[in-house]
């Protein structure tokens, strides 16, 4: 056993070893990712260096590093090798973008299969598994509005209360064809095993309003930590560096992190 050890050891410290290992704990573990634009500011942000925990919602099947080509087929149809749980209302979750699969997105995933939504003067309506008795439920949790829109019960901005990161930018005031979505949207019934996404930064994030639900297939897994940040003048913002999202979206709870709702801004990111 012991010279089995040894032969691993040494194996592991030769390069060969090396790069083996540190694809498979790609592969199958974490995976760095670095937050490209605004869209879920304020809880992550331009520049955040993160690892994503890959196994969080099975075992997505791998691709080449930055080249993302798969390295084995789909074999279940579903882009996992293992399922796993479901991406669950209110988390952030990393996905490939479905107009191109290269392209990795994070965002919030704010409706599942069978939910009923809508957005009206940019404000969110949820509807849960489009039941009221349901929708009472999740609103209480969430702490937030019931209202009656034509009969039915709603969630009004059900995750605002919650997560704090979540803002609108008051400059963005007019329609037009472009943004048209952020304002008005729907209202829809998010078909099942499909999930519906919005960033945090409502006014400046491209997501489900613009290209539709995603599916299991596209789930990649979820942002674990943040292992490096550093803002546009390249100053390392010291508190944010090796906190978990979820001490993240605590302190952005307790008021200790604070920023600019408006820095930054681009039209829509």
């Amino acid at each position: 056993m012991k010279d089995k050890l040894f032969k691993f050891y040494k194996w592991s410290n030769s390069w060969q070893g090396t790069i083996v290992l540190v694809l498979l704990f790609m592969f199958f573990v974490a995976q760095a990712f670095l937050i490209p634009s605004g869209s879920m500011k304020n809880t992550l942000l331009v520049h955040d260096a993160l690892f994503a925990k890959k196994f969080a919602y099975g075992i997505p099947t791998p691709h080449i590093p930055w080249l993302e080509i798969p390295i084995l087929p789909d074999f279940r149809g579903d882009g996992h090798l293992i399922d796993g749980p479901k991406p669950k209302r209110g988390d952030i979750v990393i996905f490939r973008y479905p107009l191109n699969e290269k392209i990795h997105f994070v965002k919030r995933c704010v409706a599942k299969g069978g939910d009923k939504l809508f957005v009206k003067n940019k404000q969110l309506y949820l509807r849960i598994g489009n039941d009221d008795k349901k929708t009472i439920d999740f609103a209480k949790k969430m702490k937030a509005k019931i209202v009656d829109v034509n009969g039915e019960k709603f969630a009004f901005n059900p995750y605002s209360t919650i997560h704090k990161g979540i803002h609108h930018d008051p400059e963005i005031t007019e329609i037009d064809g472009f943004n048209a979505p952020v304002f008005n949207y729907g209202p829809i019934i998010i078909p099942e095993k499909e999930f519906f996404m919005m960033g945090d930064n409502r006014d400046h994030s491209a997501d489900s309003r613009f290209w539709g639900t995603i599916n299991y297939s596209q789930v990649v897994g979820k942002p674990w930590f943040i292992y490096m940040s550093w803002d546009d003048n390249y100053k390392i913002r010291w508190n944010r560096v090796g906190k978990s999202i979820n001490e993240i979206e605590q302190n952005l709870r307790d008021g200790i992190l604070k920023y600019p709702v408006t820095e930054g801004h681009k039209r829509l990111e």
